[in-house]
């Protein structure tokens, strides 16, 4: 049995370090283990211009201190977003994607795109340069079922968007069916999805069995097993346009344990030891690199990084706190509901 498990450092693909005191909290948790991370613009107010973008990488910068960390950069897309200050933006090297939030989609969403017409001088410069796009792949028409909004968005959404401008390469973030998964394998063309390690463990189950469980409540919200399934085989194959977005999303408690709790996993501190022990079940560690480590920077264009992370397999468990404190207050660390025994050392 494989007992330790050497990585090229990873990047996480999908990142919320949100601002001010949390920032100064959660940044760190992640510079700790990844090399990069293409950080959401989703704040208040949202990164929407290149000044926004330089602002806040040198804010992040100032929070991780003199750990081996690059932030990549994003704009928030919105209707008026301005396509030379994007194009402008990406030559300089300042920002690597832009985010597509539909409007009221998720967290902070507000001011995301309502008519995809209206953001199209955007995007036409976008597939122009080779400048990618994230995407958070729901519709948010209300007359669609939450646990169909993946789908719906694939068929009116994305799939005429690409037909239109089949140059223009999407992430479909934070993947959550069986529908996501096919899609990405039967186009090769400019696509690729981020997975979460919590998409890879929870079911809706896990949220609503035995009552509520806010700290595992999240956008796009956990599917039935069957697409569970699906996500797991995805990740754990190796196929190059499949790669880690851990999406880790901070709340303070508060906010999560309320009446209208917010949508959001806090699985930055044990995304690792998390993801080894689903690539280990599936009998699959020696897929677990290419997942964390090369098939992201394979599809961004960008180089492997050179450090490394090792993965060391205890009999004990290995203990994460159960929260973090932060200035705003607590945050709750993700619980995958099993014991996890990989612990993390880096080089």
């Amino acid at each position: 049995m494989t007992t330790r498990l050497t990585l090229r450092r990873p990047d996480d693909w999908h990142l919320h370090l949100r601002d001010g005191a949390m920032l100064q909290a959660v940044a760190p948790v992640s510079a700790d283990h990844f090399g990069r991370a293409i950080i959401m613009p989703n704040l208040v107010p949202p990164v929407v211009t290149s000044k926004d973008a330089a602002a806040y990488r040198d804010r992040i910068m100032a929070a991780i201190g003199d750990r081996p960390f690059t932030p990549l950069m994003t704009l928030y897309l919105t209707e008026t977003t301005d396509p030379g200050d994007v194009a402008a933006a990406a030559e300089s090297g300042l920002v690597t994607a832009v985010k597509l939030y539909p409007a009221g989609a998720t967290t902070n969403s507000q001011s995301g795109v309502r008519d995809i017409e209206k953001a199209l001088p955007v995007l036409e410069k976008m597939a122009e340069i080779g400048l990618p796009l994230c995407v958070h792949g729901e519709v948010t028409t209300p007359e669609v079922d939450i646990f169909d909004r993946e789908a719906v968005f694939i068929e009116t959404v994305l799939d005429p968007l690409r037909q239109r401008l089949p140059q223009l390469r999407v992430i479909m973030e934070h993947v959550t069916t069986a529908d996501g998964v096919n899609y990405v394998r039967d186009n090769a063309l400019n696509l690729a999805a981020t997975i979460t390690p919590h998409h890879l463990i929870l079911t809706r189950n896990h949220i609503l069995v035995g009552g509520i469980k806010p700290h595992y409540y999240c956008l796009p919200v956990a599917k039935r097993e069957t697409h569970r399934a699906a996500l797991v085989a995805a990740a754990t194959s190796g196929h190059p346009r499949f790669f880690l977005g851990t999406d880790s999303a901070p709340h303070v408690d508060p906010l999560k344990e309320s009446a209208c709790g917010c949508a959001g996993v806090f699985c930055a501190p044990n995304t690792l030891s998390c993801l080894a022990e689903v690539f280990e079940a599936e009998g699959a560690l020696d897929h677990l690199e290419a997942f964390t480590s090369l098939n992201g920077p394979g599809f961004y264009r960008l180089p492997y990084n050179e450090a490394t992370v090792t993965l060391v397999r205890q009999d004990e468990p290995v203990i994460y706190p159960d929260k973090i404190e932060t200035g705003d207050g607590p945050v709750t660390v993700f619980d995958p509901g099993f014991p996890l025994h990989w612990r993390v050392e880096t080089d």
